[in-house]
């Protein structure tokens, strides 16, 4: 009894010895993943303040950063949402809702400073370096720290990331709640409750402000558990993160529907989008499948109209336009395709893309990288378990659906990107450094695959 006794001690103790050491390995594993994500932070961080700093006097370019930055600096000086493009005479006096709110809002306390346009690039950046932990986070509880680490390393480079942050648009903000958006759906995936239901509503409505194709998300991700769990069960919690989305946007609607006559559900952009895209100039020619903006100059615009009535008449235009040419639709939507994939039109992509005072440079960089990082993420993407597959793709079919109904470009791409980060992060764990694990046995952050 004493030697059986004596026995189950040591094998308690070594059990214990064991879980210590399993926990302290991990705790250090833990505190590498930290280090790692923070140095791909720092290197992307000085290279984002360096483009930053670059742009100290640099004005911005008439455009949808003059909107935000106008209407940013509207808002700062209680000049709630006036009107902002258009004819000159309407600015400041007409209602304004060109674009979603969330953009201006946010950029409205760096708008109180001087040289408000430079703080407001500032904070836009600020808000695009945010994206690089937060895609090493979701990498991380996609396929464990490795490929968090790789994912913060890319993000931290990757130029179609960084092109945008130093600019007054929506891209950097869009960015950054794509990710929060898919964690929140993950977080939904795993758990499945009530909570994490509304959670994923709330965050997917305030991301349509920012831009509102995110909005369409809401419907898939209402669909998540389908396969797995009981039809009741999944369609209560689908119809709560519908209505929770509902009610996050309803008051901006209500807002904008006693200011105009017309209905207005985001913004009054959407006649803009549609008119620019369905014009002689974007079905035909070099311009085909891309957006134009000499075909906002087609029609006859009666005097004094505000931006709804402007997007309404824009709509029925662009609608009628392509109802007389719809036999040339299915070439305009392959090359809306061909645009948004960076294989075709890449002289009119790129004329756009420095017009809104992108380097020319980084523009061929961002391309030459989605060639490369693309493919790399479609394979990587393909290991993941199905369910949670579904939800990383959801970002993929939006901006598929915006490139088919409105234009193809690479700023509606802009969703993917994040996406297309984990994909290739994923792909060069799982390839090429296992392979090199293979060859080359070693410990360290890795060394057990760690989820």
């Amino acid at each position: 009894m004493e030697t059986l006794g004596g026995r189950k001690t040591h094998t308690s103790a070594t059990a214990t010895s064991e879980v210590a050491v399993a926990d302290t390995n991990a705790a250090d594993s833990d505190r590498r993943f930290i280090r790692y994500v923070v140095a791909a932070a720092v290197v992307g961080g000085i290279w984002r303040l360096i483009r930053l700093i670059s742009k100290w006097n640099v004005p911005l370019h008439y455009g949808d950063a003059w909107y935000y930055s106008i209407q940013a600096i509207n808002n700062a000086h209680g000049r709630w949402f006036k009107e902002a493009s258009g004819p000159v005479q309407n600015w400041g006096v007409l209602p304004g809702a060109e674009h979603p709110p969330l953009t201006s809002i946010v950029l409205a306390p760096a708008s109180l400073l001087s040289n408000p346009q430079f703080w407001q690039r500032a904070t836009m950046t600020l808000l695009g370096l945010a994206v690089i932990p937060l895609l090493a986070y979701l990498g991380r509880r996609l396929g464990g720290r490795r490929v968090g680490v790789v994912a913060a390393v890319i993000a931290a480079v990757y130029p179609n990331l960084w092109l945008s942050d130093a600019l007054v648009m929506s891209e950097s903000l869009l960015l950054l709640f794509v990710v929060l958006v898919l964690v929140a759906a993950l977080r939904y995936h795993e758990r499945f409750d009530m909570r994490s239901a509304v959670l994923l509503g709330v965050v997917i409505a305030v991301a349509g402000h920012a831009r509102s194709e995110v909005l369409m998300y809401a419907p898939l991700f209402a669909l998540i558990g389908l396969r797995s769990r009981s039809a009741k069960l999944v369609l209560q919690q689908g119809l709560a993160v519908l209505a929770v989305v509902a009610v996050g946007v309803l008051p901006w609607v209500m807002y904008n529907s006693g200011r105009f006559d017309a209905v207005v559900a985001m913004s009054t952009n959407e006649g803009t989008t549609w008119l620019g895209a369905n014009c002689p100039l974007t079905y035909g020619g070099p311009g085909l499948g891309g957006w134009n903006l000499d075909c906002l100059a087609f029609g006859n615009p009666p005097p004094h109209e505000d931006s709804a009535q402007r997007s309404t008449r824009r709509r029925r235009e662009a609608i009628a336009f392509a109802r007389a040419h719809s036999s040339r639709l299915p070439v305009v939507v392959a090359a809306r395709l061909l645009r948004a994939s960076d294989l075709y039109g890449l002289d009119e992509s790129i004329r756009a893309d420095v017009g809104e005072e992108r380097p020319r440079w980084g523009i061929w960089a961002g391309i030459l990288s989605w060639w490369i990082l693309a493919p790399m993420a479609a394979l990587g993407l393909w290991q993941v378990r199905r369910g949670v597959r579904y939800i990383v793709m959801v970002p993929v079919v939006g901006a598929v659906v915006v490139a088919v109904v409105f234009y193809g470009a690479h700023r509606l791409r802009a969703p993917i990107e994040p996406v297309v980060v984990l994909g290739a992060a994923m792909w060069i764990v799982a390839v090429p450094m296992a392979w090199l694990d293979r060859r080359r046995p070693r410990s360290g952050l890795g060394a057990r695959r760690a989820t």
